[in-house]
């Protein structure tokens, strides 16, 4: 039975060393294959759910879409250097309120892609040490093939 390449591939990025490297995998899974690669960034929105109060959501809101903007500005430079067919998506409504993996399953899906690519750790720390990683969730609820890429020794 013949394999097939991917044609459509989706990382999963956060600005973090982690998801560089994830990037960096999935231009290799594109090799020369003509596959297009999507930069897809969903803005954690967990933090706005909770009324406080004593807060203006909408500022932090707005500092995770500049640092998602800046995450996809930044794997653009990376993308266009290989010379690879790309996208970059933005989520600022996530299809899954509070829940970044749902959400990235979810824009992979739409988007058509065939195979997600994510580092194992992000930049979701205390978070993550609390509900369990994204990476773990996204294995969970995908419906493709998810390639996991592991940080540095230092990163762990």
């Amino acid at each position: 039975m013949a394999s097939k390449a991917y044609s459509k591939i989706v990382v999963a990025v956060d600005g973090s060393s982690t998801s560089d490297l994830a990037l960096q995998e999935a231009i290799r899974v594109a090799g020369g294959s003509g596959a297009t690669i999507l930069a897809l960034y969903v803005v954690d929105n967990a933090m706005v759910l909770f009324d406080a109060g004593y807060y203006d959501p909408s500022q932090i809101e707005r500092a995770f879409v500049e640092s998602g903007t800046r995450a996809l500005e930044a794997a653009s430079k990376l993308l266009g250097d290989a010379g690879v067919k790309f996208e970059t998506q933005l989520v600022t409504e996530p299809a899954v309120a509070g829940d970044i993996a749902g959400s990235i399953n979810a824009a992979a899906s739409e988007w058509g892609g065939d195979l997600l690519v994510i580092g194992t750790h992000g930049r979701r720390g205390v978070r993550r040490l609390v509900l369990g990683s994204v990476a773990e969730a996204v294995i969970r609820q995908s419906t493709m093939p998810v390639l996991l890429v592991r940080g540095t020794s230092s990163e762990q």
